[in-house]
């Protein structure tokens, strides 16, 4: 038997401690399926019922219920291969008839073509169907259908084993074939029964080996289980839900708004805040890294701690050994990669909580952005150390390492392709690194006008829909798009600002980029002209450290020193 926690009764599909460590093939079979389904189907059998403590309660279930369950949802829908595959490859069948009384009725009224239909889909002991056969052997012989009685004594399976562990009960089946001249059922039946209660007696027996399961019994499980959800706030009312992934429908982009209001707040302790922030590309999470060492999720639309996440149900929260510095998510939203002060990397799962890959000695000073690779199967890192390093997941050890830059390195893109990466450093230039090779094949410096000064990069950011394109953020009032020629494609800047960006983002469809100034002001920029757009909002009271824009909703997250990280929307 197997237990399963009730707290996220359907998160399914690639969330459990058990699914394939990162950078591993995944095969796709039948049984692999019924593994899925028998943890999806478990996970909804024990929402369902009831505890006095949601948080730590389970269930046993027995893993072939689970896996009955699944194949009635095969014959139902009528997969009839399917089922045989599963039976075969499981050694569990289904056992059960479309109508138990219906059944039993055709045992009792000897209607034994139907009986015989049935029981072929069922496994039933050898002495029950030893008894069936035997019954209908003697009423073939009763009705003088001597040749299929004879076929039926030496050809079926269950009288064959008669024959061998009972001989006289099978020497006395074969005297029944002698002419008699009339038809005693006392000779017959030598226990003293007869034909009505001996098929009373089948019908009870086989009876008992059969499942009665109500129609639909798979998806009422599942629906009580997303129903549990709703009941304890876990999804909210409404909203539509991806059963598979067990998460909320991610919606197309929203047509683009600039924010106008605070939406809602996330406070953070006195003698903390966070120095990064990110949303998960599904949307469902914002993902935040502390000076107290926390990395917490919480709900985007509401500003509070992600409780359908069973750790931090219970209070428990990943955690570095030092400040964390820089995040960022898998490309499914499965992985959390964390990076920290002291030169650690993590990668997390995301549905567990669980640490998948740790990189003792990642930097030998603090990391200060993390990317995966598009397949998810690498890490890009930067760091205080003047490196670019790319990690492999699977094996656990650093793969490749681009040095150059002679300053901080303050952020890094691997490009849509995955033939180049991008990075940005303190140094004031930008460089495209050969992904195969690790050399500089292009250096960019945005400034280059600028007696005297080093103007530091702080972000590459890819520019959606447009993969050859980039926006670089520096310690400026201006902001850069470049292409992979290092050509700079357009500058985005404003006479009306006299201070310098600390950080940017971009929409989803990349109609704006929104950049904060050292002035803690938001300043909104269309992408393709290049012009302010709306009013400048003042965003904090302190120093803003960042901003991110959600992934496909109109919500703009910013943190600073001081204060909580607030959500706007227009």
């Amino acid at each position: 038997m197997f237990t399963a926690p009730i707290i996220a009764p359907i998160v399914v599909a690639g969330t459990t401690s058990s699914a394939a460590a990162p950078g591993t093939d995944a095969t796709t079979s039948s049984s692999a399926a019924a593994t899925s389904a028998t943890s999806a189907t478990s996970a909804a059998a024990a929402a369902a019922a009831s505890a006095s403590d949601p948080i730590s309660a389970s269930i046993d279930i027995e893993a072939t219920d689970v896996i009955r369950l699944v194949q009635q949802f095969l014959k139902e829908n009528g997969l009839t291969r399917t089922l045989a595959t599963l039976q075969d490859e499981t050694s569990v069948t289904l056992n059960t008839v479309d109508n138990l009384e219906t059944f039993v009725s055709d045992v009792i009224n000897g209607h034994w073509d139907s009986v015989l239909n049935a029981v072929q889909q069922l496994q039933l002991p050898d002495k029950k169907l030893i008894d069936l056969h035997e019954q209908i052997y003697i009423e073939l012989v009763e009705m003088h259908e001597t040749g299929a009685a004879k076929s039926l004594l030496k050809q079926g399976e269950p009288l064959l084993l008669l024959k061998k562990h009972q001989p006289h009960r099978y020497q006395h089946l074969e005297g029944l074939l002698a002419p008699r001249a009339y038809w005693d059922p006392q000779e017959v039946y030598l226990d003293g029964s007869s034909k009505e209660k001996r098929r009373t007696m089948i019908a009870h027996a086989l009876a008992a080996e059969i499942h009665v399961v109500p129609a639909g019994r798979l998806l009422s499980l599942i629906g009580q289980a997303v129903k549990w959800q709703y009941h304890q706030g876990l999804i909210q009312p409404g909203a539509s839900f991806d059963l598979f992934r067990g998460r909320k429908v991610q919606h197309a982009i929203e047509e683009e708004q600039l924010p106008t209001q605070l939406g809602a707040s996330i406070k953070f302790g006195k003698q903390s805040h966070p120095e990064c922030a990110k949303f998960s590309p599904d949307g469902q999470y914002l993902a935040t890294g502390s000076v107290d060492h926390f990395v917490e999720l919480w709900n985007p639309h509401t500003g509070k701690i992600a409780q359908d996440l069973r750790y931090q149900a219970k209070d428990d929260f990943m955690l570095m050994e030092s400040t964390v510095l820089c995040l960022g998510f898998s490309v499914d939203s499965e992985m959390l990669a964390t990076g920290a002060q002291d030169g650690k990397l993590k990668i997390w799962r995301v549905q567990t909580g669980e640490v998948l890959r740790r990189f003792e000695k990642a930097h030998n000073g603090g990391l200060t952005s993390v990317k995966f690779s598009r397949d998810n199967s690498q890490v890009l890192t930067t760091s205080f150390d003047q490196t670019i390093k790319l990690h492999g997941l699977k094996s656990g050890k650093t793969l490749k390492e681009f040095r150059g830059h002679v300053s901080f390195v303050n952020d890094a893109i691997i490009t849509h392709d995955g033939q180049f990466v991008i990075s940005g450093s303190s140094d004031g230039t930008v460089k495209v690194w050969d992904m195969r090779t690790t050399e500089c094949t292009t250096t960019v410096r945005p400034h280059s006008g600028v007696a005297n000064r080093e103007i530091a990069v702080t972000a590459i950011l890819p520019i959606p829909r447009n993969t050859e394109q980039f926006l670089i953020v520096s310690k400026s009032n201006a902001l850069h798009v470049i292409n992979l020629n290092g050509l700079v494609v357009r500058t985005l800047q404003s006479s009306t600002i006299a201070c310098d960006f600390v950080a940017a983002s971009i929409s989803p469809r990349g109609e704006f980029v929104y950049a904060v100034g050292e002035n803690r002001r938001l300043y909104a920029f269309r992408l393709d002209t290049g012009e302010l757009e709306g009013n400048e909002m003042e965003l904090h009271e302190k120093e803003v450290i960042g901003i991110e824009h959600h992934p496909h909703l109109n919500i703009v997250a910013t943190f600073s020193e001081q204060g909580p990280l607030k959500l706007w929307k227009p």
